[in-house]
């Protein structure tokens, strides 16, 4: 995953998490706009969450940012 993937990933989970609490649940568009305006990004996200990890739709955001966090 790129840096700045990861960056914004740990970033949504961050807010996700201090606005909704430690058991709100993410999936991997909640890293992007509404709009499709890039696709290469969202593909590596989704490559990272479906085909790396093979996680499911929603996950804790907590969870999410552990393992952005560790490199996996």
């Amino acid at each position: 995953m790129r840096p700045a993937l990861r960056e914004k990933v740990i970033k949504v989970c961050d807010k996700k998490i201090q606005t909704k609490g430690e058991t709100v649940g993410v999936s991997f568009y909640a890293f992007f706009a509404n709009k499709n305006d890039d696709p290469e990004l969202l593909m590596e996200a989704a490559s990272w969450w479906i085909k790396t990890h093979t996680l499911d739709h929603f996950e804790k955001a907590t969870k999410i940012k552990a393992m952005v966090q560790a490199g996996q």
